[in-house]
């Protein structure tokens, strides 16, 4: 049986936007992002978190770092209730990438490599899952997967993305929807 899934880009959606995050002191979650993901996950929703990580490429913080990190946001959402079902994370930068993570991938977004793997590894219903998400190329790999909705969060992007999608403010906006759309 396929389920749908709630995808949620990690920084920029889940937590604040600082830059290259890979310390669990430097996070502060966004607003809204437990209660929208709890009733997703009651609308029967799983939860999976597809994100760039060009910290990775560039050097910045290891791929222990990020596990460990996602570890500790894992037990977070643990605490409020919320199973995060699967993370999947891209690595690779073409352009500012070193050494083995200088290249493109399939996985980057805006290519939809990672919910395309999701739906393969979770029996996902691409057709029936969302993506949340703060930049263009969310959007672009939400549309290219084919999936139901795609909700773009203001204030990352300085002009309008293209592709179909909802423009919101904030995280209680994607859960009014959900609550009216199942």
């Amino acid at each position: 049986m396929t389920q749908k899934a709630l995808f949620l880009d990690r920084d920029g959606v889940i937590n604040h936007e600082v830059g290259y995050l890979h310390r669990p002191a430097d996070v502060r979650f966004v607003d809204g992002i437990f209660a929208l993901s709890r009733t997703a996950q009651a609308l029967g929703y799983k939860l999976v978190v597809v994100t760039n990580q060009s910290g990775i490429a560039r050097g910045l913080y290891t791929p222990a770092d990020f596990e460990a990190l996602m570890h500790w946001m894992t037990a977070e959402f643990q605490k409020e209730g919320i199973t995060l079902v699967a993370v999947y994370h891209c690595p690779y930068h073409p352009e500012h990438g070193i050494g083995e993570y200088k290249h493109e991938h399939e996985d980057r977004k805006p290519s939809p490599g990672m919910l395309l793997r999701a739906a393969r590894d979770l029996s996902l219903d691409l057709t029936q899952s969302i993506l949340i998400g703060d930049r263009c190329s969310d959007i672009a790999a939400a549309n290219t997967a084919g999936l139901r909705q795609a909700f773009l969060i203001a204030g990352t992007e300085p002009k309008p993305c293209p592709g179909a999608h909802l423009p919101i403010q904030t995280l209680a906006q994607a859960e009014s929807w959900l609550q009216t759309h199942g």
